[in-house]
């Protein structure tokens, strides 16, 4: 088995162990519940989980997706996550250990597993109760701004030059979610945008830069505009109804993450005339 086989075996692995983090955080964070305690258990009848029913991917499988006390389901999201966060461990290591080697690498292979597994918490608070939790939001952006001094550290380069340009992106990505709100309650007579929307946005313009951000804001305002006017169109929304537009925001990023810079400056010169006209020039 080759070196990065063997990589990809322990990214599966180790990212189902946390995509099921990931879906216990997701439920028991609205609720105030501790993540640390209890053990983890079914909701409906209390009962604690034996070792092997709280395998990631696998557990769920044994248990044929009911708890095998009083036989109430158990969400197949919660195996959905624990698949897509494994594939995602995998896609980061398969896209940055062919561009990067060394400590430059190992520390690049590590903010995309954290910054995916965030992104992909925060996805699913947001999808549940329209919720982006402030000290995640704020913890993302530090870790963001320290991320991309100590990348460029580890390539030799200032982190001065990337620290500053990373920090306006993420100002005016913030600023520019406000604005955009303000305009769009003032002319709807209802709240345009989450408050949390805005803050999820300067996470990425830290992590990403501005040209990053910018990419996936278009990103995130096409895929998000394509599926209201669907829902629309569908009967699923009704006229003014709100929908959680953090999950766009989310996977945008992570998309613009695991995209290669060439491609990403490709796609972004296809849509620089579109940006311009709706003022998200933030540069770099």
């Amino acid at each position: 088995m080759s070196v990065l086989a063997m990589e990809s075996v322990v990214a599966a692995v180790l990212g189902a162990c946390v995509g099921s983090f990931l879906g216990l955080a997701a439920w028991r964070l609205p609720r105030g519940e501790s993540l640390t305690w209890p053990a983890s258990h079914c909701p409906a009848c209390g009962r604690t989980l034996a070792w092997r029913e709280n395998l990631p991917l696998l557990g769920w499988l044994w248990l044929r997706g009911r708890c095998r006390t009083c036989s109430v389901p158990i969400p197949l999201r919660d195996w959905l996550t624990e698949g897509l966060t494994a594939g995602l461990w995998v896609a980061v290591v398969l896209l940055t250990t062919p561009a990067t080697s060394g400590f430059a690498g190992v520390l690049r292979l590590l903010a995309g597993w954290l910054l995916i597994s965030g992104l992909l918490l925060l996805l699913l608070l947001d999808l549940d109760g329209f919720w982006l939790p402030e000290p995640l939001c704020r913890w993302g952006l530090i870790v963001g701004l320290t991320t991309t001094a100590l990348l460029a550290v580890a390539t030799g380069t200032s982190p001065v030059t990337p620290l500053v340009h990373h920090s306006l992106a993420a100002a005016l990505a913030l600023l520019g979610f406000d604005l955009v709100g303000m305009l769009g309650t003032w002319c709807l007579g209802v709240p345009a945008l989450g408050g949390g929307d805005g803050k999820l946005a300067a996470v990425l313009g830290a992590w990403l830069g501005g040209k990053g951000v910018m990419l996936a804001l278009a990103l995130a305002v096409f895929s998000g505009g394509l599926f209201g006017l669907l829902a629309r169109l569908g009967g699923s929304l009704k006229p003014r109804q709100p929908f959680p537009f953090g999950p766009f925001l989310a996977t945008a990023g992570g998309l613009v993450w695991l995209t290669p810079e060439p491609l990403q400056r490709q796609l972004l010169a296809l849509l620089l005339p579109w940006l311009n006209t709706v003022g998200l020039a933030l540069g770099n």
